[in-house]
């Protein structure tokens, strides 16, 4: 496939406007950590919100959704659609928490929650895992789909690909900070969910697919149509649906849907100008990302089920695509080739500009916990704020480099998905009760990790190469989550909880209120907010409504499903007034 000189000029134009957007940002000041990697505290709910959005969309997000709906039909999306659970506890539980707490990341929270060594300890050993071991694991995932898209669409071999993509991102990010990110995010959003939206519409009205009608009477994709697994086949809805529902959304931690909130949702929590601002900023995230975003590519992945029937048709079309990287989540990109000149230019940018996204958040969120929880904090704790700026600059710089060598270990997007979600199986439910029950203590927490990362590695390396009984991926990650969330329960329960004055510490500061901290009252009688978690989780549960209803309702509507839509849509309606109702008595 040959690109024609308007493609080139639209992706070149692309990415000289997210640079000049990101350094014109940047220009407001990095002169300390606080602006350098919040922001300044001072962001408004939308652009936070936006930025969430656009972080989660990376070039890798649109293969995923390919490969699960090509796999498992789009019942297949419940795989990532049941994050949404936490997303919206998220919201309307901890949302306001975090703001509160007034940490810089959500790593400096352990030595606000918890004390001594051993807190020491636990903030260090993250602040090394998630800033480069699981961060460089993020990236790698982002760069393999970068890698496949530059192949298929640009013709580009992985280096070059890699080469340009993240001499953009190093350029703005290093210079600007979190603010640049912020509003590079905000163009990229516009930008990917309009081209997304092209996409689609011109693949439907290709011949050979033959619009929604074609699409859905086809062979091919009539056994794929259904929102809903076969709840008359367990092997089928088990791991499609129930898994993810009831484990996977509390017992994982992932990037983006963290129990309790985490990494740079999080971090966008922590830039909020207001505790509000910090509520509208992941309602927004969680609305956008679940409702509006789905449908243009599972809509691309169907029909590339008529183009590309099987995995030899894609290495037959695109000869110059390595063996190793064939799989397919490459349906999506190959079935971007199809388009016209200008559209192709403006889709191709746009999924490198949501690779830039991705990377540039990871880069700055990975620097913040080497620099603020690492180095700053044990190593140089007297490092002045210039010198952490200029820390977190080369923090970047090398993080970013590793997880752009080790996409070309990786072959596929769901193997790095499964692979994220083992690694913290089980660890979920202590970040969503490390909150609300004194008893979790540091040690606690090292027994979690400790055991996870060992279910992991043992799930992962030993258990198939001991050649016992076989295990799918779904049942390693429910054996996972139980294994390690037993230990860290029995390990609440027999060690010794943190100090009184540690406890009673965070108590004061964070209020977080409820039956959990009855041993602990305010002090001097201090007013504390409102226990208001009942309620929340009731706003919560009705927030999955909405966003499960507008999510199914659009479905149904572009399917032709006309009743099913309004009831969707109805649902969807009465739930938000609910909300609302409850917001007023908050």
């Amino acid at each position: 496939m040959q690109l024609a000189l308007l493609d080139f000029l639209v992706i070149g134009g692309v990415l000289l406007t997210i640079l000049f957007i990101g350094l014109a940002a940047g220009r407001k000041g990095n002169n300390s950590a606080d602006d350098f990697f919040l922001g300044g505290r001072n962001m408004p709910w939308w652009l936070l919100g936006t930025s969430m959005v656009a972080t989660t969309f990376s070039a890798d997000t649109p293969n995923l959704v390919t490969d699960l709906v090509r796999q498992q039909g789009v019942s297949g999306n419940w795989a990532w659609w049941a994050f949404l659970l936490t997303g919206m506890v998220t919201v309307f539980v901890y949302a306001r928490l975090w703001r509160r707490s007034g940490v810089l990341t959500d790593i400096a929270f352990y030595e606000l929650r918890y004390g001594g060594k051993a807190g020491a300890f636990l903030r260090g050993f993250r602040a090394v895992y998630l800033g480069l071991v699981f961060n460089v694991l993020v990236m790698a995932t982002v760069s393999l789909a970068a890698i496949k898209l530059g192949s298929i669409l640009l013709g580009w071999p992985g280096w070059m690909t890699l080469l340009v993509t993240c001499s953009v991102t190093l350029l703005f990010s290093v210079y600007g900070g979190l603010r640049a990110i912020l509003w590079t995010d905000l163009f990229q959003f516009f930008l990917a969910m309009g081209g997304a939206i092209a996409a689609s519409v011109y693949v439907l009205g290709l011949p050979e697919v033959g619009g929604i009608q074609g699409l859905m009477t086809h062979p091919n994709v009539v056994g794929k149509l259904s929102v809903w697994p076969d709840f008359e086949d367990p092997a089928v809805w088990v791991p499609v649906m129930l898994v993810p529902l009831a484990v996977q959304w509390w017992a994982s931690y992932y990037p983006g849907a963290e129990p309790g909130g985490g990494g740079y949702i999080a971090q966008r929590m922590f830039s909020a100008r207001s505790e509000d601002d910090a509520v509208g900023a992941t309602l927004l995230f969680n609305a956008a990302h679940y409702a509006l975003r789905p449908w243009p590519w599972i809509l691309v992945a169907l029909a590339s089920l008529i183009v590309f029937p099987d995995l030899q048709s894609i290495s037959t079309a695109f000869p110059q695509l390595a063996a190793d990287k064939v799989g397919h989540d490459v349906a999506y990109p190959a079935m971007l080739s199809l388009l016209p000149a200008g559209l192709l230019g403006w889709v191709a940018a746009s999924l490198l500009a949501a690779f830039i996204s991705t990377m540039s958040t990871q880069v700055n969120l990975g620097a913040s916990y080497l620099v603020h929880d690492g180095w700053a904090r044990f190593i140089r704790p007297d490092a002045t704020e210039a010198q952490k700026v200029t820390a977190g600059r080369w923090a970047s710089l090398l993080s970013l480099l590793a997880g752009a060598l080790l996409s070309l270990t990786l072959t596929s997007a769901s193997q790095a998905f499964n692979l994220l979600l083992l690694l913290g199986a089980g660890t979920g439910g202590l970040f969503i009760l490390r909150w609300f029950w004194w008893r979790i203590s540091a040690s606690t927490e090292i027994v979690a990790m400790v055991m996870s990362l060992a279910v992991a590695a043992y799930f992962t390396w030993g258990h198939d190469a001991l050649e016992w009984w076989p295990m799918a991926a779904w049942a390693k990650l429910v054996a996972g989550s139980l294994l390690t969330t037993a230990g860290w329960v029995t390990a609440a329960m027999v060690l010794k909880p943190e100090s009184p004055e540690v406890l009673q510490s965070f108590v004061d500061k964070v209020q977080p209120g409820g039956p959990g901290w009855k041993r602990f009252p305010p002090k001097g009688g201090q007013k504390t907010a409102q226990w208001n978690v009942p309620r929340s989780l009731l706003q919560a549960f009705l927030g999955c409504v909405a966003v499960y209803g507008a999510l199914l309702g659009v479905g149904a509507g572009l399917f032709k499903q006309g009743a099913t839509a309004a009831i969707m849509l109805v649902l969807c309606a009465a739930a938000v007034l609910w909300i609302l109702r409850l917001q007023r008595k908050t």
